[in-house]
Parts: structure tokens; C-alpha cells; sequence
């Protein structure tokens, strides 16, 4: 057995110009895994430095490796598949966070748990560690939107730099996200995966470098909230555009027939032509989720179960059914508004009659059309996947041939 299976812990730090703390963290962990008797090592992944890191880390005892891709993200990537230790700790190396006490991570790790989160909330933000803006909104607000997506209820800082995961069961997932929002991805789709995730404190310092950090508040803060926003299709787009839909299309109907006295208030066409508006935005937004989560089946982001029925449902043959029962229904009120306006010579007509007619005919073209090229569009999505499982057989028959050859 090679010393490298021999490992049981790596600890990654990212690294860009690192020089006036790097050799502080790799010697800090370096302390805290023989006081722990952990057999391990320290990996400092290069992203590019210039300011001589890459010597300092490898005076200082730590295994050196080049990120090939720019960013925080393609720098623990390149880290993670490294790495010689079955659990991997990632850190920022600006001596903020506390590497000289790494057990609790091992601990919980050695337990069982996939992904181990630190929380500086419970274990101790030194004053000047964190801006305001971060430690009373940023983090806060991002970690509750966190936890409420993908039901994190155990996950109180979302963000945290510094955790621990088995090594393997995180190569699985194929992260790929090269910028700071690799921390998201992480612990998003481990928790999509079924992953088990727990916390332990931590205590964040004041950064320890004379420059500015390389995180960029409202860049970085918004990069987060898009990602977080992007992989979770189904609380963002399909639950709100089906309420929405259903809202919209039961107005619709009521209106249409007549107006609507609610109380004291009265709804008439002006309601009308928003609940149409209601009705179609609802039906895009359902869509877009429904696109969203089949194109998660193949970056393995949603389960399979949960795509395979949208892939049912938005079939071209369904949609194109689906659709053109729609225009057809949405050219009959046409023709009817039509007929309306010729019996009357086309001349000037009730509005508050054809238009009970005209607003849900149009309403029905448009939306009859949208499903035609939802059904167009999932096709394209899902021809990946029809095309892998019509070429499986032949391929497993090749092998078989050559098995038999043998």
C-alpha cells in the first residue's frame, strides 16, 4: 500500500497571492493534524500566484498543485482531485479561519457525514472579521434563502470557507462552478444528492493579509443569490407559475362571462386583460422550470424521478396536441368575434361585449403556441437521451461480441 492511500485527511487552500499568510496556515494545519495523529498532508493549490506562494508552500512542508482553471472554485477543484486523503478540509488561506483546530471536522467526518459545514455564528466572529454588510444581511439572508430552497434546516452559515467532505462522494457529483460560487454548488447539490450535511462552530479572525480580500461583496453576493436561484427550478419558477396560472385562468373564465363584484369592488375588462396576462406568464414560468429541471436530469442537478414526468408531460407529440387544441379553441372565439363584428357591417362594436371574446381567444393562440415549442424545445433537450439509449444496445452487443471473441 502506497502512502498515498494511507491518508485519511487533506486539507486544501485555495491560493492567488497568498505570501504573507500562506506559510501561517500550511504550518497551523500542518500542527493540528499530528497533534491530532491524523495521517494527512496539505495541498496548496496554485491559481496563478506572483508573488512567490509556490515556494513558500512547498518550504513550509505542503504538497503544491496548479490550478489550470482561474478562480476560487477551479482552484479547489483542481485541490480536491489531488488530493490523497479520503476526507478533504477546505480552507481560505488568509488566516482567518482556525486550521490549528481542525478535530471537530475530522470527527464528524469519521462518523459518517458526508459534509461537514463550519458556523462562525455559533463559534465566534472577532471584531473587524466580518464587514456589517456581511455578517447582518449578506450572510443571513443568503443562508436563509439557502436553507428554505433546498430545506437546509440544519445549515446556518451557508457560506462558511471552511468545511470538511468525504473526498469521493463530492468527485461524484461533478462540481463545476469556477468562481466563488463553488461553496453553493458544494453544499447545493449535496443536499439535491441526499447527501448527509451537519455543522460544527468555528471562529473566523480578522483576515491577516495588508490587501483587500478577493471576494467582491455585491459581484460575488449576487453570483451566490443567482445560483442559489438557478438550482432550485421548482420552488423558484414551478410553484409560483402554477399559482399564477391557476389564479390567472380561474379569473379569466369568471370574467369572461360577465363582470365580477367582490365586497365593493368591481371587476370588469380592465381585470379581464390582466388575468389573461396572469394566465400565459403563469403557464411560461411553469415551462421554464419544467426546461430547467429536464436539463438538470443530464448535469445531474434534480433527481431522475422528477424529470422523467416533465419529460413525459412535454413530449412533442403532448405539446403539439396540447397546443393546437388551444389555437383551435383560440381561432373559434376569432371567428365568433368576427362573425360579431360583421353582422355588424364592421362598424363600431360594444367593447364590453367582443372583448369577453377576443382577450381569451388571444390568450389562447399565444399560449397554445408557447406549449407547440415548449414540445419543440424539450425535444431538443431530451435528444441526448433518446439517442444514448437507442445506441446502448448495439454498443452492449459489440462488447458482448468481443467478449465472445475472446
Amino acid at each position: 500500500m502506497s502512502s498515498a492511500e494511507q491518508l485519511e485527511v487533506t486539507v486544501v487552500l485555495p491560493c492567488l497571492n497568498e505570501a504573507e499568510t500562506l506559510a501561517i496556515c500550511v504550518n497551523k494545519a500542518l500542527k493540528s493534524l499530528a497533534a491530532l495523529g491524523v495521517r494527512g498532508e496539505v495541498v496548496v493549490s496554485d491559481n496563478g500566484s506572483t508573488d512567490g506562494s509556490q515556494q513558500i508552500a512547498i518550504d513550509n512542508g505542503a504538497r503544491l498543485v496548479h490550478a489550470p482553471i482561474r478562480g476560487y472554485g477551479g482552484a479547489l477543484m483542481a485541490g480536491i482531485a489531488a488530493a490523497h486523503g479520503r476526507y478533504v478540509i477546505m480552507a481560505d488561506c488568509d488566516d482567518s479561519y482556525d486550521l490549528s483546530n481542525l478535530g471537530p471536522f475530522i470527527e464528524k467526518l469519521r462518523e459518517g457525514h458526508d459534509v461537514v459545514m463550519g458556523n462562525r455564528f455559533k463559534g465566534g466572529i472577532a471584531p473587524g472579521a466580518m464587514p456589517p454588510l456581511h455578517r447582518y444581511l449578506g450572510n443571513p439572508v443568503l443562508s436563509w434563502i439557502g436553507r428554505n430552497l433546498f430545506r437546509l434546516k440544519g445549515v446556518g452559515d451557508f457560506h462558511c470557507g471552511i468545511r470538511g467532505f468525504n473526498r469521493d462522494r463530492i468527485i461524484d457529483l461533478g462540481l463545476c462552478m469556477p468562481g466563488m460560487e463553488f461553496a453553493s454548488e458544494l453544499v447545493v447539490r449535496a443536499s439535491l444528492a441526499g447527501y448527509s450535511i451537519v455543522e460544527v462552530p468555528t471562529t473566523l479572525q480578522p483576515d491577516g493579509r495588508s490587501r483587500p480580500p478577493h471576494l467582491r461583496t455585491w459581484r460575488d453576493g449576487w453570483r451566490h443569490l443567482r445560483f442559489l436561484l438557478v438550482f432550485a427550478p421548482r420552488r423558484t419558477l414551478i410553484q409560483p407559475g402554477l399559482v399564477l396560472f391557476v389564479l390567472g385562468l380561474a379569473a379569466t373564465v369568471a370574467l369572461a362571462i360577465g363582470p365580477v363584484k367582490v365586497g365593493n369592488v368591481g371587476f370588469d375588462i380592465n381585470a379581464l386583460a390582466y388575468a389573461c396576462l396572469a394566465a400565459l406568464v403563469g403557464a411560461q414560468l411553469v415551462l421554464f422550470g419544467a426546461f430547467a429541471e429536464v436539463y438538470g436530469r443530464f448535469e445531474r442537478i434534480v433527481h431522475e424521478s422528477r424529470s422523467a414526468v416533465w419529460s413525459r408531460w412535454l413530449r412533442l407529440e403532448v405539446c403539439a396536441a396540447i397546443g393546437l387544441l388551444l389555437i383551435l379553441g383560440g381561432t373559434i372565439g376569432t371567428v365568433g368575434a368576427l362573425s360579431a363584428w360583421g353582422s355588424a357591417d364592421f362598424g363600431s362594436l360594444d367593447p364590453q361585449g367582443t372583448i369577453r371574446i377576443v382577450l381569451p381567444s388571444a390568450t389562447a393562440i399565444a399560449m397554445g403556441v408557447t406549449v407547440l415549442c415548449a414540445g419543440l424545445f424539450t425535444s431538443l433537450l431530451t435528444l441526448r437521451a433518446n439517442a444514448a439509449l437507442v445506441h446502448l444496445p448495439q454498443e452492449q452487443q459489440a462488447q458482448d461480441d468481443m467478449v465472445g471473441a475472446s
